[in-house]
């Protein structure tokens, strides 16, 4: 029984690395897909110069200008991020009451996680509503 124990150590640490691995894919898959998007928005503005064809100042302007969050942050986007936080971290405190039949030792990390991601929701939220309330507000920039 004693030849398996090295690989059963291991375990925790290919599943650690796996999910480092699928968050630094998801990382460089949006980058790409951004990167995409751009070359395919700037596509028309390429043909139409190398067809020399006249281009509309303000066509040029709006294909040439760099995609700005003038916007800000859409405050429906916080709530869900806020809600599924909330979720999940109640989901670790849940996993954390099944664990301490078979590892009482992680129980108070895992009761820790879970809290410390249901405060991180709940801050979501709040930002969510105080992004709502500005926006509500008139602004006083062209006063």
């Amino acid at each position: 029984m004693n030849t398996f124990e090295p690989l059963h150590s291991a375990w925790p640490y290919a599943v650690g690395i796996a999910f480092w691995l699928f968050i630094a894919v998801s990382a460089v898959a949006g980058i790409v897909a951004d990167y995409r998007k751009r070359q395919l928005e700037l596509e028309p503005l390429r043909l139409a110069i190398e067809r020399g064809q006249t281009l509309d100042p303000a066509v040029l302007e709006h294909l040439l200008a760099a995609r700005t969050h003038e916007q800000g942050v859409n405050p429906q986007d916080l709530q869900i991020g806020g809600i599924n936080t909330i979720a999940s971290g109640i989901g670790v405190v849940v996993l954390a009451v099944f664990l301490t039949q078979f590892a009482p030792r992680v129980v108070l990390p895992c009761i820790g996680l879970g809290l410390l991601a249901v405060c991180v929701g709940i801050g979501l939220i709040v930002s969510a509503r105080v992004v709502a309330r500005s926006r509500a507000r008139p602004s006083d920039a062209g006063a």
